[in-house]
């Protein structure tokens, strides 16, 4: 037993120069690796400073106006009243699916995060369609009277949508969270007389705080950079500010300095993340196999349970569903245009696999850095790296198509152009997801390894990952479902003749053709839904 783990730990109090100075390479080569990804990141960035630059001295007096201010209010009341409103509802989703013996909690799992499989824009069209002032609903109630509902455009419909698509992002790294937390822990606590709420909030509800703020990171990211919701529901944001700049008026320049001010945003957003994951201490494993928690019954709770999740389910994902379907089997609503579905499902299916495996491992480095190291530099590094996301898709587009056609000819409209700008946009999902596994895990196991003789690499492949893979697998599935679903990033940067699920559905939006709409929007959830049914499996 000479490898066990008492003498692991015991070994870590006299560390030699030897494994010291392994430490201190090791670090470096978490930097080194993370530098190029980090560059990629930030060329949209130096794009928008080129373009700004041109504003000139008019840009500051556009920068503090009425509309401006307006805006940037508009955009942070939204993302902040959607995050609250997703750990509202991700959080007892994220538990009742984990630890209580809700009625088909497998399907509700799946069912509820089918929402994340919903392109933003597709979902917001839908919701209009059957909620709106003349949609299904308003024929529904004509019978008894209604001629007109009230409008769901504006702030309110906004929130509503914006909620649905993003409480997953909460979901998913608590649900890694509670299912690597100790039941011991919460055991011991109801021995020692608390109730089961009390030791929820007290024992496992701390332990959950990293996880918790990784989601609310990620959805108030989401809300900030979606472009569907806002421009369907009208709702004046930055992403329909710097859209309306670059579409209406050809003005670049302001566009680019609305875009400036979402990366600060950002960059003020992470380093709070940052500063509250920092004080949190919830390292969990220290060697022991875990152990699988017995299922708490809901018992009176389970009709009320019940009928949050029928809701969540029917308007998240029925209601698109629904949509979408009478757009596709309506035999009446035709299209001389072929869908060739295999073929784009083919596509949409290659690409997010091969972004997915991309962005895992480039996440890697990002995610040890942001849980193994405290210097200001690796701090800077993990803080550029979120930038991507809130990125709008087309600023992103943008900037990759200035370097390419200029520096980089030969990858211009080409699958690994496409690749990079996926990964520039949803890097923060696998990064965020990585680091609040990885923060599950007591750094001392790998620098116990390392005084045994490991290299830090090796530590890290036997030890560390295999103890993270379910958040960091949790990560490459947002991506890929992500990546699945994006459409500025697709049409900007896709070589030409490339075509996949959800181009053809916009296209078709956009040259009002619904059956074009339909089928590949279906197919899209289909084929988004089996990835995910996979994965979430996988992890049981």
């Amino acid at each position: 037993m000479e490898n066990s783990f008492p003498n692991i730990l015991r070994s870590l109090g006299s560390l030699s120069g030897e494994t010291r100075g392994r430490l201190r390479a090791s670090r470096w080569g978490l930097v080194a690796l993370s530098l190029p990804v980090v560059a990629v990141v930030a060329l949209p960035v130096a794009y928008l400073l080129l373009r700004a630059g041109g504003a000139g001295s008019t840009g500051i007096e556009y920068l503090l106006s009425e509309r401006t201010l307006t805006i940037i209010a508009k955009s942070l009341a939204m993302a902040f009243s959607v995050a609250a409103a997703s750990v509202a509802v991700g959080l007892p989703f994220a538990w009742m699916t984990t630890r209580t013996t809700l009625p088909l909690r497998r399907f509700w799992l799946v069912a509820g995060l089918l929402t994340m499989v919903i392109p933003s824009y597709l979902g917001a069209i839908t919701f209009v369609e059957a909620f709106g002032p003349v949609g299904a609903l308003r024929d529904l109630l004509a019978p008894l009277g209604v001629t007109r509902l009230p409008p769901v455009y504006g702030f309110f419909g906004t929130w509503v949508v914006m909620t649905l698509y993003t409480f997953p992002y909460v979901v998913l790294p608590v649900r890694a969270a509670l299912s690597r937390i100790d039941p011991a822990q919460e055991e011991a606590a109801r021995m020692l007389g608390l109730g089961r709420w009390r030791a929820f909030f007290r024992v496992t509800l701390p332990q959950l705080r990293p996880a918790l703020a990784a989601g609310v990171l990620l959805s108030m990211l989401y809300t900030l950079s979606d472009f569907g919701v806002v421009m369907v529901l009208r709702y004046n944001a930055f992403t329909r500010a710097i859209f309306t700049s670059y579409n209406s008026t050809f003005d670049r320049e302001r566009a680019a300095l609305l875009a400036l001010v979402l990366v600060a945003l950002t960059a003020v957003l992470v380093w709070l993340d940052s500063r509250a994951v920092k004080s949190l201490p919830t390292y969990r494993h220290q060697g022991q196999s875990a152990r699988k928690s017995s299922l708490i019954p809901l018992g009176r709770w389970t009709i009320p349970a019940l009928f949050l999740f029928t809701m969540l389910v029917v308007v998240g994902v029925g209601i698109p569903v629904a949509v979408l379907s009478g757009w596709a089997f309506n035999p009446n609503i035709t299209s001389t245009v072929p869908v060739e579905l295999e073929h784009l499902a083919a596509n949409s299916v290659a690409v997010s696999a091969i972004t997915a495996i991309v962005v895992g491992l480039a996440a890697l480095p990002l995610a040890l850095m942001a849980t193994r190291l405290t210097s200001r530099l690796s701090r800077m590094l993990v803080g550029i790296s979120y930038i991507g996301n809130v990125l709008p898709g087309l600023v992103v587009g943008l900037a990759l198509v200035h370097f390419a056609a200029n520096y980089l000819p030969s990858i211009y409209q080409s699958i690994p152009l496409l690749v990079v700008g996926y990964a520039i946009r949803f890097l923060p999902y696998s990064v965020g997801a990585t680091r609040s596994a990885l923060a599950m895990i007591s750094p001392r196991l790998d620098e116990a390894a390392r005084t045994l003789g490991c290299t830090g690499w090796r530590a890290t492949a036997r030890i560390t990952l295999p103890l993270a893979r379910t958040g960091v697998f949790g990560g490459m599935a947002l991506v890929a479902l992500s990546a699945m679903k994006e459409l500025p990033t697709t049409l900007m940067l896709s070589p030409i003749g490339f075509r996949n699920l959800a181009t053809r559905a916009w296209t078709g939006y956009d040259s009002a053709s619904y059956a074009l709409v339909g089928a590949p929007g279906l197919l899209l959830l289909a084929v988004s839904a089996l990835t995910l049914f996979v994965l979430l499996w996988q992890k049981e």
